[in-house]
């Protein structure tokens, strides 16, 4: 499969004219070829996984260990992947429940919606494109990916990969292209699906330029976690510390905000601090939990965002400096409810910690807001966790876990402004394909 660098959007269109002609052979490729393809993709990786790691601290400045867990996950997920390409199946359905059916029935199949967009970002740029990726060969369905610009080798990588696991070119293309020639991508009506996974500003605004595309759009939140009284306390502090500053908070189920049940409180904020104490601040090519910023810009922004906070009353329990860009581990306590800490995605190492004085007041407080991807809650209470799962609106809420867990097993995306559609490979593959029926009558 190529890697394309497409200068301007004339360049980028014709790669998608080549890419649409390819639909029909990528429709007709049978289950076993598609599956064998995702599991050489898979076996590829995996040999890579020790150079997917050192391109990934290059480009993005991702710690190693965490680039060598990226590489695993995307493994699991071809491999996941190559299974659902042979379990992809229709249904039957009779057509007697009125009189008029009666002799009828249908079939009914999932066929490819035609060629689809995928965008991805800096943060996962292996992952973040096989989720896209997989799917769509596992459904037969071609198409263009557009990696992040910063990380260009682990674009042309994946293209290579790609082509020695035998996905054919004409069926798919790795195009690196500058904004105004995505943006053509994402207007031109021979793609009938766009997948984007970014920022909430730049998704909604591809949405309404899509035009009558299916779209999918797994943007941004403001991961909150619901820390109960009853809740293991260690448990609970330890998860946070990990889910907060993997990756530099680099996540958009990173863990941003912390409501704790007031009687808890005192108690997991000293086992908080203590878990967050123990992370190593250091260069991605050491065994840092908390290494550099994707940019300077990035980090000055997350320190202009923690001075407010604390400008406006918040007080800063740990961290809040930063050494170009590097932002130390920061918790903030009580940070203002308008500020931006608060109110927006700070995709970096911050998280806030607040009390609410009853149960039922932790879990109206993290439903606030106007993001919707998943939430966490700690507690042993199931009646507790039924009301959380009926009343907040996100897409997974995770039980005495951080909601930066994330499994490609299970549908995966947000509601409000986090998004519309599902991810997570046999969700990803429904949203690339429409039903079509076969009505059947019988006459006896």
């Amino acid at each position: 499969m190529a890697f394309i660098e497409a200068k301007n959007p004339e360049e980028a269109l014709k790669v998608a004219a080549q890419v649409a002609a390819g639909a029909a052979r990528a429709a007709r490729m049978p289950a076993h070829a598609r599956a064998k393809v995702l599991n050489a993709l898979a076996e590829g990786v995996r040999a890579a996984r020790e150079e997917w790691a050192k391109v990934l601290a290059e480009e993005v400045a991702k710690p190693l260990k965490d680039g060598r867990r990226e590489a695993d996950r995307a493994v699991f997920t071809l491999s996941y992947a190559a299974g659902e390409a042979l379990r992809w199946t229709g249904q039957w359905v009779p057509l007697d429940a009125e009189p008029a059916g009666e002799n009828r029935s249908a079939l009914i199949k999932r066929v490819p919606r035609g060629p689809a967009l995928f965008i991805s970002p800096f943060n996962f740029p292996l992952n973040l494109s096989i989720h896209k990726v997989a799917p769509a060969i596992a459904a037969g369905v071609p198409f263009l990916l557009k990696p992040p610009p910063q990380a260009p080798k682990a674009g042309r990588m994946l293209a290579e990969a790609l082509s020695a696991a035998g996905w054919p070119d004409e069926c798919g293309a790795v195009v690196s292209c500058p904004n105004d020639a995505a943006e053509a991508l994402v207007k031109d009506e021979r793609f009938a699906t766009l997948s984007f996974t970014g920022s909430a500003g730049v998704g909604w605004k591809l949405k309404t330029a899509a035009g009558r595309k299916h779209v999918v759009l797994e943007l941004g939140g403001a991961a909150c976690v619901a820390v109960c009284a009853d809740a293991d306390l260690a448990l609970a502090a330890a998860r946070c510390a990990a889910g907060g500053f993997v990756f530099s908070g680099q996540t958009c189920i990173s863990v941003q905000r912390i409501v704790v049940e007031a009687s808890a409180y005192e108690e997991f904020k000293q086992l908080l601090l203590a878990n967050v104490a123990e992370l190593k601040v250091g260069a991605p090519e050491s065994d840092a939990d908390v290494g550099p910023l994707i940019d300077e810009k990035a980090a000055m922004r997350i320190e202009e965002w923690v001075k407010e906070a604390v400008a406006g009353g918040g007080k800063l329990l740990c961290g809040g400096t930063r050494s170009g860009r590097t932002c130390a581990p920061t918790v903030v306590e009580d940070a203002p409810a308008g500020c931006r800490l608060v109110v927006d995605e700070v995709f970096g190492p911050v998280v806030t910690l607040e009390k609410a004085a009853t149960a039922e007041g932790v879990l109206a407080k993290a439903g606030t807001g106007v993001w919707g991807l998943q939430t966490g809650i700690f507690t042993k209470d199931i009646d507790a966790v039924l009301s959380a799962w009926n009343s907040l609106q996100v897409g997974g809420l995770c039980v005495n876990e951080v909601p930066t867990y994330r499994s490609d097993i299970l549908p995966y995306g947000g509601s409000r402004m986090s998004g519309i559609g599902r991810e997570g490979v046999r969700w990803a593959m429904e949203e690339l394909t429409e039903p079509r029926a076969l009505i059947l009558t019988h006459h006896p």
